[in-house]
Order: structure tokens, then C-alpha cells, then sequence
């Protein structure tokens, strides 16, 4: 077998090409428009299509690897990131651009999956450092990736990005096949079809409710009929996947208490995480006649990018505490990282440097935070469970991250003025904006508390050995 760090290497290269994924086309979101000759409301698709996919494939991804080998699965969603890329890359249409990005979102599915091999091949001594790693990835493949993306934009063709993302792809799949070695665990049983159909219908419903209801408006029929109905479809999903006897998910194992609370921080904790990533850049860009600072994309990426460098740098701190205090104290002090991070923004947010310690804070919690929730998760279910579990509890944090972004951009879509020929966050936008990013973390550190401090002696998984 090759060697373990290479093997998480590789993993989280993976990883960080998965995550880059959702900053790609930020740079260019605001011009989408005049360049897909489209309108705002068909051009937010572009975006939409990659958190539907992303929210859809990779619980789906996770049960897949369980049962057909995960490092199969992530060798097709790798492959998947490069069609969906190439067909961006050559496409001047929207249809072609949300397609694409829809395949790229695919992708996603990566990191629960890498997770869950490393639980497979590496010794349990390494395990939480390696796992702290790859979920750093999560918030340093963006926060690197969206100063890459602006260079690339402001010297280069758009499609460019989409190119940068297929080699990208390709690189990486080619190193998984090369480095990372074949499953050998898997569960038995057949895959429940029905079940990943029920899923995916019941979480578009609601996501779509969700994302775009700002758009569509709140109480209007398409919002209501959506997200209603996605409820109704994920209620009779789960009475189904009860009653099977290979079900796509286990809904008793997801409801052990660890599992479900973990899961249940993991909304907050997106939700907290991409708020971040909605409000400070804005800010950042905001005229400084109108209370911001006037930077420009890349200027403000750059002040945002330091949070994704602290959670690489501690990853290794996070394994090495997980290991001696716990995961739950872990996550615990993540969730007070972030609360620190969004009172310090409410009292200080005068000054650049105000934002970027805030940012630093930001990256400390997340840091912390998603190192320790797959921790948690799989102290608490069966080990041919966790590329199905981890995938649900990335699902979550999708959830998360996808309500901040609707309801962070009703915010500050609503506070508006009139300025330079454009309506624009007022400073009310952003102080609600805070304190419900803020709430968001208060509410994953008051979860936090509750989860279990330890494990029940028939939930630990046997010892790994290479």
C-alpha cells in the first residue's frame, strides 16, 4: 500500500479542488448577466444548480462508496468535475453553464467520502489529524480559491475558470488512482433506489424553497408548493427507508443522539461559515461613501483568505486535541470562536484589520468545528455506515450554508439605497446580518453542550492497523 500521507495528501488535494468549486464563478456572478446574455434571476441558477447538486449527490455518493468501494465513487465523481467543467468551458448559453456547474457540484461528495477512506486504511493513532485535514478543506479550497479565481478573471477569457477546473480535476483523479488504494470494506444488501429517488425529490423541493424564495417571494405559490412539498416527500421518505430492509440511509443510526446533534450543529455551523463568506466580502467592496472600504475583488479576498490558512494550519492541532480532550470539546470551542468572531464585527468594524481578526476567528471555529464533527460521527455508528453518515452530515452543513445564503441575501437585499446607480446594503443590512450570523453560532455552541461526552462501549470501532 502506498504511504499513509500520501494517501491523505492526495485527499486533500481532493478535497480543496472540491471546495473551490462553490468560489469559482464569484468573480464573475454580478457580470453573469451581460455575459450569458440572460437574466439576474436565470443567471442565479448558475449557482443554485451546483448546491442542488452538491446537497443531492452526496449523501447519495456516500451510500454508494459504502456498498461499490468509496474510492470508486470518488473516481466518478472526479470524472464527473471534469465533464461538467469542459461543458462550462465550451458553452456561451446558460443552459450549458448551469449543466456544467450542476456535474461540477457533484463533486462535493468528495470529502465525506475521503474521510471515510481514511478511517478505512490508516492507523487509528493517525486518524483524527488526517480527518481535522481533509475537513479543513472545506473552508480552504474557497478562501484560497477566490483570490485564484479573480486573477484568473482579470488576466484571462472567463471560460478560463472552467479550464483552470478541469485540469484541476484531471490532475487530482489521476493522483486518487494512482495513490489511493482500492476499498476492501463494504456493506452487503442491494441499492435502495427508490429511496435516492425520494431523497433527492424531497431535498430539491426544499432547497429550492429555500434559495429562491427571496426571489420568487416567500408566500408565493412556487415557494409555498416547493418547499411544502419537499417536506411531504422527506416525511414519506423516511416512513419508507424505516421499513426496508437495505435502506439508503439507516434512520436509526442517524437518530442516536451524537449523530443527530452532530448533524443538527453542522446547520448552524454552515450556516455561520457561509454568512462569513456573504457578508465580509461585500463589506469589503462596499463604496466607502456608503460605510464600506471600497476594495476591490481581489483586495477583499485577500483579506478574507487568512481564515482558510488558519484552519490548514490547524489541522494538526485539531487532531492532536481531539485526541486528548474529545471532539465535543473540540467542536464546543469552535462554536466560541465563531460567537467571538461575529460580537468582535457588532462592537469593531471600523478598520480593515477589524474584519480580517474577525475572519481569523471565523477560521479558528471552522477549523475546529468541522475537524470535529466527523470525528463524532463515526465514534457513533457502524464502520460500513460511514461514507452513508458522513455524507449526511456534509448534508447538513449544505442545508446550513444554503439557508445563509438565502436569508443573508434577503437581508441585505431588503436594507437598501439608492447609490451610483445601484441599490446597496445599508448599515442596518449589515448589523442584521451579523446578529443572525452570530445567533447561528450561539445556537451551535448551545447544541454542542449537549452532545454526549463520551461513547457508548458498543459504538467504538475496532482498532485500525495498516
Amino acid at each position: 500500500m502506498p504511504p499513509q500521507g500520501a494517501i491523505v495528501a492526495v485527499l486533500a488535494i481532493a478535497g480543496l479542488a472540491s471546495s473551490f468549486m462553490f468560489t469559482l464563478v464569484v468573480p464573475i456572478q454580478s457580470k453573469l448577466p451581460e455575459l450569458l446574455d440572460a437574466s439576474r434571476e436565470d443567471t442565479a441558477w448558475v449557482v443554485t444548480a451546483t448546491l442542488l447538486a452538491a446537497a443531492v449527490c452526496t449523501p447519495i455518493s456516500g451510500r454508494l462508496g459504502d456498498m461499490y468501494g468509496k474510492r470508486r465513487i470518488v473516481i466518478v465523481l472526479l470524472g464527473l468535475l471534469v465533464l461538467g467543467s469542459v461543458i462550462a468551458a465550451l458553452s456561451h448559453s446558460i443552459v450549458g453553464i448551469v449543466i456544467g456547474r450542476a456535474l461540477q457540484g457533484a463533486v462535493t461528495g468528495v470529502i465525506p467520502l475521503g474521510i471515510s477512506i481514511l478511517r478505512d486504511v490508516l492507523h487509528e493513532k493517525r486518524v483524527d489529524s488526517a480527518i481535522a485535514l481533509i475537513s479543513a478543506t472545506l473552508g480552504v479550497g474557497g478562501a484560497i480559491g477566490l483570490p485564484l479565481s479573480a486573477i484568473v478573471t482579470e488576466r484571462s477569457d472567463w471560460h478560463m475558470l472552467f479550464w483552470v477546473a478541469a485540469g484541476l480535476g484531471v490532475v487530482v483523479l489521476l493522483l486518487v488512482v494512482w495513490i489511493v488504494p482500492p476499498s476492501v470494506l463494504r456493506t452487503a444488501g442491494r441499492f435502495d433506489y427508490i429511496g435516492a429517488g425520494g431523497l433527492a425529490v424531497g431535498l430539491i423541493g426544499v432547497l429550492l424553497a429555500v434559495s429562491r424564495g427571496g426571489v420568487w417571494g416567500w408566500t408565493s405559490p412556487a415557494t409555498i408548493g416547493c418547499g411544502l412539498g419537499g417536506v411531504v416527500v422527506l416525511l414519506l421518505w423516511g416512513w419508507f427507508e424505516l421499513r426496508i430492509d437495505d435502506p439508503l440511509l439507516d434512520l436509526r443510526v442517524a437518530a442516536r443522539r451524537p449523530v443527530l446533534l452532530t448533524n443538527l450543529t453542522s446547520v448552524a455551523m454552515g450556516f455561520a461559515l457561509f454568512g462569513s463568506n456573504v457578508i465580509y466580502p461585500q463589506l469589503l467592496e462596499l463604496p466607502a461613501a456608503l460605510g464600506g472600504f471600497g476594495l476591490s475583488l481581489l483586495a477583499a479576498s485577500l483579506v478574507v483568505m487568512p481564515s482558510g490558512l488558519v484552519m490548514m494550519v490547524l489541522s494538526p492541532v485539531s487532531g492532536r486535541l481531539s485526541h486528548r480532550v474529545g471532539p465535543r470539546v473540540l467542536l464546543i470551542a469552535g462554536a466560541v470562536a465563531l460567537v467571538c468572531a461575529y460580537t468582535f464585527t457588532l462592537l469593531l468594524r471600523s478598520e480593515v484589520w477589524h474584519l480580517l481578526i474577525a475572519n481569523l476567528l471565523i477560521g479558528v471555529g471552522i477549523g475546529f468545528g468541522f475537524a470535529a464533527m466527523p470525528m463524532l460521527i463515526m465514534r457513533s455508528v457502524p464502520q460500513t455506515e460511514t461514507g452513508a453518515s458522513n455524507g449526511l452530515n456534509a448534508l447538513f452543513r449544505s442545508l446550513g450554508t444554503s439557508s445563509a445564503a438565502a436569508v443573508i441575501g434577503a437581508v441585505l437585499a431588503t436594507f437598501t439605497v439608492q447609490a451610483e446607480g445601484a441599490q446597496v446594503p445599508t448599515p442596518v443590512a449589515f448589523q442584521i446580518a451579523f446578529l443572525l450570523g452570530g445567533a447561528a453560532a450561539v445556537l451551535a455552541l448551545l447544541i454542542g453542550v449537549f452532545i454526549p461526552a463520551r461513547r457508548a462501549p458498543d459504538e467504538r470501532h475496532p482498532s485500525l492497523r495498516e
